[in-house]
């Protein structure tokens, strides 16, 4: 860019419109922000710095009285995570959809969410000239997905020389054509008659139920002919309110309809102060604090993104809801992802510190346009934040606030890793620390029972991305290796073996004897031990030594090395020796009895199973529960979710077969489906299935 451009000066934040592009991949949302950048600010490169295509752009530009900040959230359903953190940065939403592909589930479920906040959004039907493209059905596909509210602004028709791109207005009457963005205006003709027939009456009608004015239906059922000023104004009252959803035709290729569409955007969609705020509270908790969209007010601010750049180094995108960020003052950075539920892995941990700012700029796709202050209201980005990670709060080291972070995705697909060289595991824990920095819907968790590094993603494309971060960005070498579950071994029958250890050599030997008794517990009762020795076989101070030992070998197994559970160990007789008995040698004794009782025939596997809750179509329902069904599942029921056309299915499956269940999941439900898991319990392993592991396990020690 030139060395003299500048950022937008802001002082009001009702100047501010924020904005968000929500579609799925290869809808032409990012082709649509490029058109957007191009048409607004021209000539300027739009080289997004980082991993453009899953993290958030954002361009800062003037756009007639006020100043736009566009983002463009990733359409790949794995990173619905950069689209809820740019959600938390926008004020309003414009949902992308193909005329050729029509709505897809996932933007109905990321519509569904942006309704429960009451946050405005129109649609925009793009790729008006793709071979299949079809916007009378695409516009269906966006009332079916979406719901109620949705009304075109303009139809596509035929061009003068059936070519170009043109626009029928459906408020004014009026033809568009386009020559690129060049827009000439002519009335409509007979010929247009069934798109307006087809489509001004629900438009009008539609705005007509959203006006203030009690008296509009009246006039317009009494047959008086609205003028257009009067439906615009209620038509940009309705979208500001988020009660009216208008669609518009619009060709990121060409840039016919862009204009309109920016005319919404500048009209229609509201400014900070008609928005609500995030909830609030003081670092530690207490009543929430009230904040609004004030620059004098306390400084609230939360890192909605986070990157880095082999130049300028830690960026982070930063929205401000109340207060003014400057740079020449320090912030203090508050991060508490462990105020939401579930585990959230290693690398964000709680943390409060002071921090001075790098610089501040106004974000312009690949540059940055510096500037020294950000009022409430704004999103900009700022240099060498350090400790502040993705979600974390900005405020007044004299008064430290927190946000409530956004819902994070589950992470549910898991992929263990191991380095390929000493090297590559010395680096790991930095570059994982960096990562989970970056990314809170990442979960790294160095399993201390199986003793792998497991890396819970969202997806196929998520896991991808963090290997390939991993590799690239860190010089982080690693393979992928089979996930491990967690097993445990019980009892399945009474069993009883002496132990032995008697050893003479120079000096003092070693000497004990003992017998044990095992018999299985109910499930979940854990471990018990109990002694019914008499006579004083066993010394008193050797008691405690064989439940030394006990405990001990039940911690490492007797049949493929995983913990015993639920048994019950007694002691009924040994013998001791007044000079060479031990402690060590009865803990020895101890262990070499369980491991002599230990047999297939007396012991067996258990398996950890999960309650799995499935919020998915209906249409997919029976699918899903006979995939369950071959995944050893048990239907526990189903009811309906409060969407309707939707249910919720609740199993108890096996963990084991969990592994590659977010990936079947999006493929039975056709992307409809979503999933949690909460621990059940263990149950016994089929034998078949326990043979195979017996099989690939070195006997315990």
């Amino acid at each position: 860019m030139s060395s003299a451009a500048t950022a937008p000066v802001v002082a009001d934040p009702r100047r501010l419109r924020t904005v968000l592009l929500v579609g799925p991949s290869g809808a032409g949302a990012s082709r649509l922000f490029d058109r957007v950048v191009d048409t607004l600010a021209p000539g300027r490169s739009t080289r997004a710095r980082g991993d453009a295509a899953v993290g958030l752009r954002a361009a800062t530009l003037e756009l007639g009285e006020v100043v736009l900040t566009l983002l463009d959230a990733p359409g790949n359903p794995d990173f619905v995570g950069q689209v809820r953190a740019g959600l938390r940065a926008a004020d309003a939403a414009l949902f992308v959809v193909s005329a050729a592909d029509g709505a897809d589930a996932h933007s109905r479920s990321l519509w569904h969410e942006c309704a429960l906040v009451g946050m405005p959004r129109a649609v925009v039907v793009t790729q008006l000239d793709a071979r299949d493209a079809d916007f009378t059905a695409t516009l269906e596909d966006c009332r079916a997905h979406f719901g109620a509210g949705i009304q075109p602004l303009g139809v596509p028709v035929t061009g003068p020389d059936g070519q170009g791109t043109s626009i029928a207005d459906l408020l004014l009457g009026e033809i568009h054509d386009y020559d690129g963005e060049r827009r000439t205006v002519r009335p409509a003709g007979a010929e247009h008659a069934g798109a307006f027939d087809t489509h001004r009456p629900g438009l009008v009608e539609g705005i007509i139920e959203e006006s203030e004015d009690p008296d509009l239906m009246d006039r317009y059922l009494s047959g008086e002919e609205l003028d257009f000023a009067t439906l615009e104004r209620d038509l940009l009252q309705a979208v500001a309110h988020g009660s009216f959803h208008p669609v518009l035709p619009v060709s990121g290729e060409t840039g016919a309809g862009v204009d309109v569409l920016l005319h919404l955007l500048e009209a229609a969609f509201p400014h900070p102060g008609l928005r609500p705020t995030p909830s609030v509270t003081a670092v530690g908790g207490g009543e929430p604090v009230e904040v609004t969209p004030d620059p004098d007010g306390p400084l609230v601010a939360e890192v909605v993104h986070t990157a880095s750049d082999a130049y300028v180094g830690h960026l982070s995108l930063v929205r401000v809801f109340s207060g003014t960020l400057r740079a020449d003052r320090p912030v203090h950075v508050s991060g508490h992802l462990d105020l939401l539920e579930g585990p959230t892995g290693e690398g964000h941990e709680a943390h409060d510190e002071d921090v001075r700012p790098g610089s501040l700029a106004a974000p312009l796709d690949g540059e940055l346009l510096p500037k020294d202050s950000a009022v409430a209201g704004e999103v900009v980005v700022v240099t060498k934040l350090a400790g502040a990670q993705t979600s974390d709060t900005l405020s007044d080291p004299a008064r430290p606030l927190l946000v409530t972070p956004w819902a994070l995705p589950d992470a549910l697909l898991p992929a263990a890793v191991q380095a390929v060289t000493r090297a590559d595991e010395d680096r790991m824990p930095v570059a994982f620390h960096e990562l989970a920095a970056e990314d809170p819907a990442l979960r790294i968790e160095h399993d201390p029972e199986t003793g792998q590094v497991v890396l819970w993603t969202t997806g196929p494309a998520h896991l991808e991305l963090v290997l390939h971060r991993l590799r690239e960005r860190f010089n982080v070498g690693v393979e992928q290796v089979p996930v491990k579950v967690a097993l445990k071994e019980t009892a399945v029958a009474r069993a009883e073996a002496q132990g032995r250890h008697v050893k003479q050599s120079g000096g003092h030997g070693q000497y004990a004897v003992c017998q044990l008794v095992v018999e299985p517990l109910p499930r979940g009762a854990g471990v018990e031990f109990t002694e019914v020795v008499v006579g004083g076989a066993v010394p008193r101070q050797f008691i405690g030594s064989v439940e030394k030992g006990v405990h001990a070998q039940l911690a490492r197994g007797l049949l493929a090395g995983w913990p015993v559970t639920d048994v019950r160990v007694t002691l009924t007789d040994g013998k001791a020796h007044s000079v060479d008995s031990s402690d060590m040698a009865f803990q020895t004794a101890a262990g070499l009895a369980l491991r002599e009782l230990a047999s297939p025939a007396t012991m067996c596997l258990l398996e950890p199973v999960d309650t799995v809750r499935v919020t998915l179509d209906d249409e997919y329902l029976g699918a899903v529960m006979t995939d369950i069904g071959t995944r050893r599942g048990q239907i526990i029921g189903s009811e309906p979710d409060q969407e309707e056309g939707r249910s919720v299915l609740e199993a108890a499956v096996p963990r084991l077969e969990l592994l590659d269940y977010a990936v079947a999941l999006r493929s039975l439900a056709h992307g409809t489906g979503t999933f949690h898991r909460e621990p059940r319990g263990y149950e016994q392993l089929p034998e078949r299935i326990a043979r195979q592991h017996l099989a690939a396990q070195p006997a315990p020690a």
